[in-house]
């Protein structure tokens, strides 16, 4: 088995997995900290690199229907989240190729109180 290709997504704000430090996004893509994941708070994301990504599956959430596919990474395979397919409320669309990345389960600069400002 070959190595495995890990992309680098730019800036110096990084947010890696919790579990091996493998850099998956950074702050210029976080859109929002008002999620909750099954681990708690949970980050909106417009893209993340050096995931690997499940089945879709159909949920219901809190916010309605959604189709998903669970995120984890690719190195460790650690589960860190998941990926927004599609929205069945339009009021919902916006998550739509977005990705939740659980607290939890991410490593980064979330400041003296340990939290990342609210976005």
């Amino acid at each position: 088995m070959g190595k495995i290709f890990l992309e680098h997504p730019g800036g110096t704000r990084l947010y890696s997995c919790a579990k091996c430090n493998t850099v998956l996004t950074n702050r210029c893509n976080l859109l929002s900290t008002r999620f909750t994941g099954s681990t708690g708070r949970a980050f909106l994301f417009k893209k993340a690199v050096n995931l690997v990504q499940s089945e879709r599956q159909d949920r219901v959430m809190l916010t309605g229907r959604h189709i998903v596919r669970d995120v984890s990474c690719k190195n460790c395979k650690e589960k860190l989240g998941w990926m927004y397919e599609y929205a069945a409320e339009a009021s919902q669309r916006y998550k739509e190729g977005k990705v939740i990345l659980e607290m939890s389960k991410i490593s980064g600069n979330f400041g003296s109180s340990g939290m990342i400002e609210d976005v």
